[in-house]
């Protein structure tokens, strides 16, 4: 009954935890979960009081399907303020969160038998979206060793006559690794006479902790021909829930295609959440990622240091994103064992990372506050030393 594209499509495992994590609470257990992929912050108070103002002024009907003309002014505002990238209102659309985006990105622009090149460790989603709409996945596998990117080398050792896209997440998730200007202008030469394009996965972009941040489409002008940035306000504002991303290409032939496709999908997004968004994306909020950015820093130096002395376990401290990728080689080389025997055992969820691509590393989320993170700590460290003695 079911069609063979479904069928291969697995549950993302980040979720699955999450959920799983949450029905252990429910049943009264004593659970500490560091699986979910989002802040544990509210919402700030700017966003939310413009969505009430949306409400009360009666702005719940259709809008257009890529977003309003002031939604996307900020969108193009923002670019050109943040990144030095200039998109015109056709360059631009609003979808339902970076998901989203992917998802109509890939079906626009993927077919049997293309290829796309994903680093490992990857964000659990770009795999599956891809095998979803025909495409061949090549994975170039990583480390901490170098730092969890990519070389130019490893680049265009991948690249073969079906290679059709290259997709980047900086700052990484899971591993919180960001591409400095120069590295990614070393990639983009690589690319350099090909018709490959480039899917930047930026979302993480506003918790860059170490240096500038430079958006791939910057480094240059062929870079930013080829380019598809994807952005939102989920992690930097907190706004999961509310689901907005967006897509800015210098393509408007592939914008055009993925409104063609959003409006027979899912139509525009939220109207609330456009009108909420304008103040998550003009500076009206920045005091408010100021303070969490600095909450997450105080988070993270801590996490790593506590990590770092657990014996057998080992962490690179992450320029971004609020991930730590957890290094478990010398304990185990079975993540799905591990994180499941740690959940069972200790009470404590973390993400296994064979589902990122890399077996022999878990992923800690750190958007949690400091008690949580040292007593999570102190039972893996429990957890790890009761493994070495077995």
């Amino acid at each position: 009954m079911l069609t063979n594209r479904i069928n291969i499509l697995s549950e993302s495992i980040t979720i699955a935890v999450s959920n799983l994590a949450q029905e252990l609470k429910d049943q009264g257990k004593d659970i500490l979960s560091f699986s979910a992929g989002e802040p544990d912050f509210d919402t700030p108070r700017v966003i939310k009081d413009a969505a009430i103002s949306a409400i009360n002024s009666g702005f719940t009907k259709y809008t257009a399907v890529d977003g309003i003309p002031a939604l996307k002014e900020a969108i193009a505002n923002k670019l050109l303020r943040d990144n030095g990238l200039k998109y015109a209102p056709n360059q631009i659309i609003a979808n339902n969160g970076a998901k989203h985006s992917l998802f109509n990105l890939f079906s626009a622009t993927i077919e049997d038998a293309d290829e796309v090149i994903i680093p490992a460790p990857y964000w659990v989603t770009y795999p599956e979206l891809v095998k979803y709409c025909g495409g061949k996945v090549v994975e170039i596998q990583t480390d901490d060793t170098t730092g969890f990117k990519i070389t130019p080398e490893q680049l265009q050792n991948a690249i073969t006559s079906k290679t059709k896209m290259l997709v980047l997440t900086t700052p990484s998730n899971p591993t919180g690794a960001v591409y400095s200007k120069e590295e990614l202008t070393a990639l983009g030469k690589v690319l350099e006479g090909t018709e490959i394009l480039v899917a930047s996965d930026e979302m993480y972009e506003k918790l860059t902790y170490e240096g500038e941040f430079t958006s791939a489409a910057a480094v240059s002008e062929d870079m930013f021909k080829r380019t598809i940035t994807i952005n939102g306000l989920s992690k930097s504002v907190a706004m999961t829930g509310w689901r907005f991303g967006y897509m800015a290409a210098y393509d408007t032939e592939l914008i055009k295609a993925t409104k063609k496709l959003q409006s027979q999908s899912t139509s525009n997004i939220n109207s609330i959440t456009q009108y909420a968004a304008i103040p998550g994306l003009d500076g009206s909020a920045d005091a408010d990622i100021a303070m969490m950015k600095k909450e997450f820093i105080k988070r993270r130096d801590e996490a790593v240091e506590l990590f770092n002395a657990v014996d057998g376990l080992s962490v690179l401290k992450p320029d971004g994103a609020f991930y730590l990728f957890v290094n478990i080689k010398e304990v185990s080389n079975d993540s799905l064992t591990f994180a499941k025997e740690l959940l069972e055992t200790k009470g404590v969820a973390v993400v296994p990372g064979v589902g990122f691509g890399s077996e022999g590393y878990f992923r800690f989320s750190f958007a949690t506050g400091i008690t949580t993170i040292r007593e999570g700590i102190k039972r893996i460290d429990t957890f790890v030393q009761e493994l070495q003695v077995k």
